[in-house]
């Protein structure tokens, strides 16, 4: 009961500091740019074009795309960092085939997926404002749309095994195999040419835009946190139940 009593706390706290960020990032935090992309295709008039550089880079709605920016990095990081959780449970399974590991594999991964999926919304979003297109396949968003696939894969594979002992074994290789795009997704605007911007701490990043940007990635951590140990505080109450309704018929 203790660990869900915190993990209610670090709910609350998580959403009030993600709110917080946000309004931060509405109200003080200063204009700058992230990044630009070469469009290969006309870009849709029906969205004022703002800025094209010297270099031909296409720049639209800079005023939104920096604003849905201090939701969708801190989600997408938040969402590399459970993920990593999911893939080290996985590994202790498969090291040490415990079935509790195997859930808290399955837990992390259903809290990873939630967070995944608020990046590809938020990021959709910033393609269009920022570049005016829905979607580009430049090398991070490919990667990171591929990371999407597996790990959805990784629920129809745990969905698609009867045998509890085979489909533990499988997922958690599966989902070992899945993470290697993880850091791949995460490095590759810094290992080849990318449109997507490679980082968020420049030179030239303002205190006003670092403070928001901070306050939103502890409440998505912190979010996360508690996602996964509410979820995991169910299983339990579940398998305590299960255990119980066994022990009564015999």
């Amino acid at each position: 009961m203790r660990q869900l009593r915190v993990a209610l706390v670090l709910l609350l706290v998580g959403g009030l500091l993600t709110t917080v960020a946000f309004v931060m990032a509405f109200t003080t935090a200063e204009m700058q740019r992230f990044g630009t992309v070469t469009l290969d295709e006309p870009v849709d008039t029906a969205f004022p074009l703002r800025e094209v550089n010297d270099r031909g880079f296409v720049y639209e709605r800079p005023w939104f795309s920096q604003k849905i920016f201090y939701f969708h990095v801190p989600v997408a990081q938040a969402s590399f960092l459970v993920f990593g959780v999911a893939a080290f449970y996985s590994i202790r399974f498969l090291a040490k085939r415990r079935k509790a590991d195997d859930t808290k594999a399955l837990i992390a991964m259903e809290a990873a997926i939630i967070f995944v999926m608020l990046t590809m919304i938020t990021g959709i979003l910033w393609t269009r404002a920022a570049w005016g297109v829905w979607w580009e396949w430049e090398p991070r968003l490919t990667t990171y749309f591929i990371m999407t696939l597996m790990m959805i894969g990784y629920f129809v594979l745990r969905n698609s095994i009867e045998d509890e002992e085979r489909r533990a074994v499988y997922a958690a290789a599966f989902g070992i195999i899945a993470f290697v795009n993880a850091p791949i997704s995460f490095f590759i605007t810094r290992l080849v040419p990318s449109s997507h911007p490679a980082g968020v701490f420049q030179s030239d990043f303002a205190t006003s835009n670092l403070i928001p940007f901070l306050i939103a990635l502890a409440g998505m951590l912190m979010l996360g946190y508690a996602i996964y140990a509410i979820r995991m505080n169910e299983v339990r109450l579940e398998e305590r139940v299960e255990v119980l309704k066994n022990s009564l018929e015999q």
